[in-house]
């Protein structure tokens, strides 16, 4: 992890998400980006100084910003962290998407509301679009952490032989926080009756011999629920998780059990974080 990207709206939920991005850029000694989308024509960013002295409501949008953002920048300096800030305008998602590639961003945090009977606020609408859209992990977060400690972790996925990669990728990346017990999940859904669960058995049994050099404890389970996202919820809930980790393939999240919005749902209905890595 060499450069974390932070997108924020300067809500409460999103300043949880920066806190997060300032400590895994201390913890991997990365570079943070803070990233503000203001609601202005994408035009703004390209008219010349004269003109945007002309367009007063953008200039003060654009001032309001940056003065949030120094609050950031103070704290940045006095944690010795390499930030830099973006403020962008335009449509965010699209936008985000190319900041990620010109800036060659690794791992994004973003902060979520989820919209379970609450008006759909811009972060929480926009996060999910994020886990479908990009192509970078994605660490998800309602809440601020107590403690930057994953001791209790699910790792919920198909375990197809095209999860071998990304799921190294989460070893690599959960090692350094010395969890105790790592879970890995598979969902038997009312749709799965006929699925062997020796199969699924034998299948989690090979990706339980890749955290064979690891200190933690491993546990896999084939567990029954009426869906994916539910199952992996309900699990998290009863096991009392403190992350949730999916592979995000292709567009398919969790290609076989899966159906294309459950990591989404996941992200919108979960209150344990959640970790999406796509490859």
């Amino acid at each position: 992890m060499k450069k974390i990207l932070v997108p924020t709206d300067f809500s409460d939920c999103a300043d949880s998400a920066v806190e997060l991005g300032f400590a895994f850029a201390e913890f991997f000694d990365a570079e943070l980006h803070l990233y503000t989308c203001i609601d202005i024509s994408s035009k703004w960013l390209r008219v010349s100084e004269k003109e945007q002295a002309d367009l007063m409501k953008e200039k003060q949008l654009e001032k309001n910003a940056n003065t949030l953002l120094n609050v950031w920048r103070e704290k940045a300096t006095e944690e010795g962290i390499q930030l830099k800030t973006i403020v962008s305008a335009g449509k965010f998602l699209d936008d985000l998407e190319e900041q990620v590639q010109k800036n060659d961003i690794d791992f994004i945090v973003m902060g979520s509301h989820g919209v379970s009977g609450k008006e759909e606020y811009f972060m929480g609408s926009n996060t999910q679009k994020a886990v479908r859209k990009l192509h970078v992990p994605i660490f998800v977060i309602k809440n601020p952490l107590k403690e930057y400690a994953f001791r209790n972790v699910v790792y919920a996925s198909s375990f197809n032989v095209s999860d071998r990669e990304p799921f190294q990728r989460f070893l690599d990346f959960i090692k350094w926080f010395s969890p105790e017990t790592i879970h890995l999940l598979t969902i038997n859904t009312s749709g799965w009756f006929g699925q062997p669960s020796l199969l699924m058995n034998e299948a989690m049994a090979d990706f339980k011999e890749m955290c064979k050099h690891y200190s933690f404890e491993t546990q896999t389970h084939f567990y029954k629920d009426i869906g994916v996202e539910q199952g992996v919820r309900h699990f998290a809930e009863e096991n009392n998780a403190d992350l949730i980790a999916v592979s995000n393939h292709n567009r398919h999240p969790l290609k076989r059990i899966f159906s294309g919005s459950s990591v989404e749902a996941l992200v919108n209905h979960c209150e344990v974080p959640v970790l999406s890595i796509d490859y």
